[in-house]
């Protein structure tokens, strides 16, 4: 995924330039959470909480990431974003290749 790395700012909200992982990854650290942790209780507690998944601000709630995602509970946040990175790129990929995704792309809105 071609993203910039997470900004040094302390910000409640992720750079609306990051996404999919980096924007999880900013997410993460902004509520805390503890590992290892299971899936169930990551959902419990931010399934609600949506996560872009590309610049264009299509977005995907974290229960649905988790359910795509054939693990079950994750020892560490890398691991978890290791695990989550290829649910987040499909679903980029899936939306990049649609026309009105590909009209998105050429907006600059």
């Amino acid at each position: 995924m071609a993203a910039r790395p997470p900004s040094n700012d302390i910000d409640d909200e992720p750079d609306t330039g990051e996404f999919g992982i980096v924007a999880l990854d900013g997410y993460v650290d902004k509520w805390d959470v503890s590992f290892p942790i299971a899936c169930t209780d990551l959902a419990a507690r931010y399934g609600d909480e949506r996560v872009a998944v590309d610049p264009a601000g299509h977005e995907i709630a974290l229960s649905e990431a988790l359910e795509a995602c054939d693990c079950r509970s994750f020892d560490s946040k890398q691991d978890m974003l290791n695990a989550l990175h290829p649910v987040f790129e499909a679903r980029r990929e899936r939306l990049s290749g649609s026309i009105l995704g590909r009209l998105r792309t050429l907006v600059p809105f």
